[in-house]
């Protein structure tokens, strides 16, 4: 498989940025490890909006990955990080199956309500669970890595390192993915679903296929997330949740595949600045970041780099 030059230089950046990782701050390695989960999620957000779809509950998968974690850790004392991130793709993926013969019948608002109302419905579940901590949600720790439990300073470096080979991988999958067939159908589905259909494409089964590969990236996310910040809450379900993932999707854009990463780093520095300096009114920096974005650049920050691209040479 032949990577374009935009994937061979994210994964260049991805190898010096885990080598370098021992000279960086602990505050920026926080933020790459989580920019890494909640870029995983907008990973799968962008193949809907690539077939035209937008969901507004894809929080819904995040969390069951990140419960799935703690569960699993708390409940059943499995404390390896890679088991803990299989099984939560796993259940992630499994759920999404059976609620996507439902969604993948639906289209354009329908589809994300419909989406949106399962993520609420967990987020009420959740919030009644006395016995997972209610809204307090629970804390996990002590995961190991094949047996090895790394010291606390350790850890920082090793999740890096595991949220970075996770977004390669996935890079990959989606990468070879959208120049298949399969790939191809979805702007075809979106531009024209009844002419796609005429010729022997089934869009139910496309979606309901993308549905599924989307809700194990979100569950991959939310286990990583769950991980680094040691923390699982039923807002991690919650509409807000949700929207903050279709933001990242509109600031970084669908033109590439490394859009919904470069998008969440951006977010999660802008979240941070705007936190530091004004904690309670930060929302109010994100909104005016998200219509200057929509104004300027309503095909996501990627565009610029399209432009640049197809920018004739002197």
């Amino acid at each position: 498989m032949k990577l374009d030059k935009s994937m061979s230089f994210m994964f260049a950046f991805l190898v010096a940025l885990m080598l370098g990782s021992p000279l960086l701050p602990q505050w920026v390695l926080f933020i790459v490890t989580l920019a890494g989960a909640n870029g995983l999620v907008v990973l799968g957000l962008m193949l809907f909006m690539r077939l035209g779809l937008v969901s507004f509950g894809q929080a819904l998968f995040f969390c069951v990955g990140a419960y799935t974690t703690g569960m699993m850790s708390l409940l059943l004392k499995i404390t390896d990080i890679f088991l803990l991130m299989i099984a939560s793709g796993i259940l992630a993926g499994v759920l999404a199956y059976l609620l996507g013969f439902l969604l993948a019948k639906y289209r354009a608002i329908f589809f994300g309500l419909l989406s949106l109302a399962f993520s609420m419905i967990l987020y009420g579940v959740l919030v009644k669970s006395e016995t997972l901590g209610s809204t307090d949600g629970f804390s996990i720790s002590g995961v190991t890595l094949f047996g090895w439990r790394p010291e606390s300073e350790q850890m920082k470096y090793v999740l890096l390192g595991i949220a970075i080979l996770t977004v390669m991988g996935s890079l990959l999958f989606v990468h070879r993915l959208l120049k298949s067939p399969r790939g191809l159908l979805l702007t075809a589905i979106r531009d024209n679903e009844i002419r796609a259909e005429y010729m022997g494409a089934s869009a139910q089964k496309t979606i309901h296929l993308i549905y599924v590969i989307a809700g194990v990236l979100s569950g991959l996310g939310g286990a990583i997330s769950a991980i680094v910040a040691g923390h699982i809450d039923p807002n991690m379900t919650f509409w807000t949740s949700s929207g903050e993932f279709v933001f990242i999707a509109i600031l970084g854009g669908i033109g590439n595949v490394i859009a919904p990463f470069v998008g969440a780093i951006i977010f999660g520095v802008i979240q941070t600045v705007a936190y530091g300096y004004s904690p309670n009114t930060w929302q109010m920096t994100i909104g005016i970041c998200l219509i200057t974005v929509i104004l300027l650049l309503p095909d996501g920050l990627w565009s610029l780099v399209a432009k640049m691209r197809s920018k004739p040479r002197v």
